[in-house]
């Protein structure tokens, strides 16, 4: 099997910056070396210079397809595999292909031929990227209906930005290199105003700019690299659940903002310690979570019993170059007992992450002096195992050397109190078989030093054996004691620990933080792993096969998050911990082994993955039935909205039928053909109702049957009006004879712009004819239907194209409410769009927006998509 081959995309920051004349200049320059190159899809879209760059490279013919009665060219997939070239060149990476071809979008087409071992150079402009496609449409108004998923494009091996500053595109386009000369006026005022093409080009460079950190991250990783580069300033702020949280979060906002609002990123840490940390509130930890996140950063929280050395290599993961951390709450007495705070001991361990110590009111100063004290005896120092030991060797000669020189002064029961003091805080230190030799050391001490006679291993006095041996008894039943409260307070620490680690990651999950992807996340900070991936069985509900594990086809990433340089694990078998999250799911991390402690904690956390997966799973299906309900509403107010509307026509109709038809009553002439034209009036107000009952029916059920063709809106203005019926004199048509032709099926047009215009001739004012216009605008023509009626509120606009919406009506009398819902149906159906605006100077403005024919355009019929 070939290796699969390599992507290279040139992305465009607009239209006509240039990217398929450098896709084309890249084949010609591997051709000139003697690569084998293609031309598998290139348009160059009349564009001479792009044009003269395919001359002399070899041009794959394209497969003409028909789609709808018409003639569609698509690249031929099959002939370029059957060539099977070095590299092909494919343009458009998010077109949509006609139906009937191998894939539904070309981005498909380009992964055959990377999986066939085929180098593909290709090219795509940013609005098309599937997370910028809103953004987009916001910037210029105008809706892209093509997109190609961000992953897609950021797997590429290589990005390439094709950029050019606003005013010099907009040259290129005065001159003529982008559009025709027709053109040239209407896009310069619209799509290529110079606002929009610079918030293009800002989403193009930053967009680029997330894929080469992520790069730079993942050849940090490979090659070991643990040092900060400085590329982009990170801010990351230490939290201990104190009240100084808030001051710190806000002084680390305000230097990332100082540093570079647009570049710079806000994280707040907070490290639990595996045995507890005291101090830590979990509501003011989430308190300080809502104030990082409403400032525009994230929340993390991590797992370590050195919090310093957990807190670096939080940064280092992140790439930090600024940490913000408090003025140490310790005291001298605490210091001196204690040694250094987590902030001295953090920048000792900065290296060249820079480090703000921030003063706040909790600081040392405003403590009380026993504070330290207090914390110093409650918690145990954690150390080497053979601290406790040594300890237990040391402190008893110590506590002699200081003793000796008051011997005359202090009486032996002041002596051993001192030493069983000793020998307690050896057990607090490292438990009772350190106590075990402190109070064997103090016995012996205590004979050879302090009991007659000195200097020697015998006692004179029998009272002095005894007070010996019950100082040794008492010593160690106090240290047991003291031994078992210590092992307690740590499992119950520890116990805190986890629970309020359990707690922040439900909270996560019930506030619905991006579901799976933020409780990777966050699990993976808390077990410091290189990934976590969340594995679902392809084939659910059947046997597990011995070899499963390891067979790639078996399984499938629901979701995966990893740290810089590491990759997801693909199977169960990859992984160095996996925990199962229900029936047919896995959760396999890499990184390290967790201990046996970590092991109820692991499983919380799986089963917090299979509630957060079964609720994806209702969420998919919930949105499923939406169609179904929306449907089943229709069909209720159908039934509720036609009884009279279609018994009112019926009985005019039957009535003027049976006028006709009784014998006893001598029409004259006139009377007859008022009467057939009052029945053929009903009739045709029946016939036009049921058609639009229909086609919304069509809609809905996604089997509306169109016929695109090339289509002059001078014609469907016209036939609309006709079948109305209306008075020509209420309409004034202006300004459709010079613009080009539509993509559209020609009989739902006509009956869109018929609604339409029913609807103005319906609100508008009887003294101000109905006008209907259209221009030409970005390779799209805008069709207006402006009345001068009192118009309607914006905020009332997307109300009236709800089905059996009758704004301002009281009764059925009026008609069901169908004709504007129809109509946008409709028109995007045909690709096309209906956008209301205010009429200047009072009334609305209906837009009915299609692509210019020959333009690529995706239709849709409700249940599949197509190509124009």
């Amino acid at each position: 099997m070939s290796a699969r081959g390599r992507l290279r995309v040139y992305l465009g920051a607009a239209p006509g910056v240039g990217k398929t004349y450098h896709m084309l200049d890249e084949g010609q320059r591997r051709a000139e070396r003697g690569g084998d190159v293609v031309v598998g899809f290139v348009e160059a879209h009349d564009r001479p210079h792009t044009q003269a760059m395919v001359d002399g490279l070899e041009v794959v013919p394209r497969r003409r397809m028909e789609y709808r009665g018409a003639q569609f060219e698509e690249m031929d997939l099959d002939a370029v595999l059957d060539r099977r070239p070095a590299v092909a060149l494919v343009d458009e990476l998010a077109h949509t292909n006609v139906p009937g071809s191998r894939n539904a979008k070309r981005w498909q087409d380009v992964d055959d031929l990377l999986d066939a071992g085929i180098d593909v150079i290709t090219t795509v402009n940013v609005q098309h990227l599937e997370s910028l496609n809103d953004v987009v449409h916001k910037i210029t108004g105008v809706p892209q209906r093509e997109t190609v998923p961000d992953e897609v494009v950021r797997a590429a091996d290589q990005i390439e930005l094709i950029d050019m500053a606003p005013e010099a595109l907009r040259r290129r386009m005065a001159h003529g290199n982008i559009y025709k000369p027709e053109k040239i006026d209407a896009a310069l005022s619209n799509y290529f105003r110079p606002g929009n093409l610079g918030a293009l080009r800002e989403l193009a460079l930053l967009w680029v700019a997330g894929r080469v950190d992520e790069a730079l991250q993942r050849y940090r990783g490979q090659h070991g690299i643990d040092k900060v580069w400085e590329t982009r300033e990170r801010v990351v702020v230490a939290l201990t659940g104190g009240p100084e949280g808030a001051t710190l979060i806000r002084r680390g906002a305000r230097i990332a903002q100082r540093l570079g609002a647009k570049g710079s990123d806000l994280l707040a840490v907070h490290v639990a310690r595996s045995d507890g940390l005291t101090g830590a509130s979990p509501a003011r930890l989430a308190e300080q979570r809502e104030l990082v996140e409403s400032l525009g950063g994230s929340f993390h929280s991590v797992v370590g019993d050195d919090i310093p050395e957990a807190l670096m290599q939080f940064a280092r993961a992140e790439s930090a170059t600024q940490l913000v951390v408090g003025v140490s709450r310790r005291g001298r007495l605490e210091r001196f007992l204690g040694g250094y705070g987590i902030g001295e001991t953090v920048v000792q361990l900065s290296g060249d992450i820079d480090v703000h110590m921030v003063t706040h009111e909790r600081s040392a100063a405003e403590q009380s002096r026993w504070t330290g004290l207090r914390r110093v005896l409650r918690q145990p120092e954690k150390g080497p195992r053979w601290w406790g030991p040594v300890a237990g060797l040391v402190l008893p000669l110590v506590l002699t050397l200081v003793l000796a020189n008051f011997r005359p002064q202090l009486h032996l029961v002041n002596q051993v109190l001192i030493f069983l003091a000793g020998v307690v805080a050896v057990a607090r230190l490292g438990g009772l078989l350190s106590a075990f030799f402190a109070s064997l050391t103090a016995s012996l001490l205590l004979n050879y030093y302090f009991i007659s006679p000195f200097y020697r291993l015998t006692i004179a006095d029998p009272q002095n054996i005894v007070a010996l041996v019950v100082f040794v008894v008492v010593a160690l039943i106090v240290a047991s004691v003291v031994d078992f409260a210590a092992r307690q307070e740590r499992r119950a620490a520890k116990a805190s620990a986890e629970a309020e680690t359990l707690s922040e990651l439900a909270r996560s999950v019930l506030r619905g933080d991006e579901a799976i992807g933020a409780l990777l996340g966050r699990f993976r900070e808390t077990f410091g792993m290189e990934s976590v991936a969340l594995l679902e069985r392809t084939e659910p509900n059947t046997p597990v096969l011995p070899d499963e594990a390891d067979d790639l086809r078996a399984w499938r990433i629901v979701a995966a998050t990893s740290g810089s340089g590491a990759m997801p694990c693909r199977t169960p078998g990859e992984g160095d911990v996996v925990v199962p999250a229900g029936p047919d799911a896995m959760l396999v991390l890499a990184g390290r082994v967790l201990p046996a402690s970590d092991q109820h904690v692991l499983t919380a956390f799986a089963a917090q993955a299979a509630v957060a997966l079964e609720r994806s799973r209702l969420a998919r299906q919930a949105a499923e039935a939406v169609p179904l309900a929306a449907a089943d509403k229709m069909r209720t107010a159908l039934l509720a909205a036609v009884s009279h509307d279609l018994r009112t026509p019926l009985s005019a109709a039957k009535l003027s039928v049976a006028s006709l038809r009784d014998t006893s009553v001598q029409w004259s002439a006139e009377d007859r053909a008022e009467l057939l034209a009052g029945a053929e009036e009903s009739l045709d107000r029946l016939s036009r109702l049921v058609d639009n009952l229909l086609d919304m029916s069509r809609l809905q059920a996604g089997a509306l049957n169109l016929r695109m063709e090339d289509v002059a809106v001078e014609d469907v203005a016209a036939m609309a009006l006709d079948s109305l019926g209306a008075d020509p004199s209420r309409v004034e048509f202006r300004d459709l004879d010079g613009v080009p032709e539509v993509a559209a099926d020609p009989v739902l047009l006509e009956r869109a712009v018929a609604n339409l215009i029913a609807n103005a001739l319906k609100h508008g004012s009887p003294d101000a004819p109905v006008l209907i216009t259209a221009s030409e605008l970005a390779g799209r023509v805008e069709l207006r239907v402006v009345d001068r009626g009192p118009g309607i509120r914006p905020e009332d606009w997307e109300r009236i194209f709800t089905p059996f919406q009758r704004l301002g009506d009281r009764d059925n009398t009026t008609g069901v409410g169908l004709g504007l819902a129809l109509s946008r149906g409709l028109v995007e159906a045909m690709g096309g769009t209906v956008a209301p605006e205010e009429t200047p100077g009072g009334g609305m403005t209906m837009v009915v927006s299609l692509p210019v024919a020959g333009a690529d355009v995706a239709v849709s019929t409700g249940a599949e998509e197509s190509v124009r």
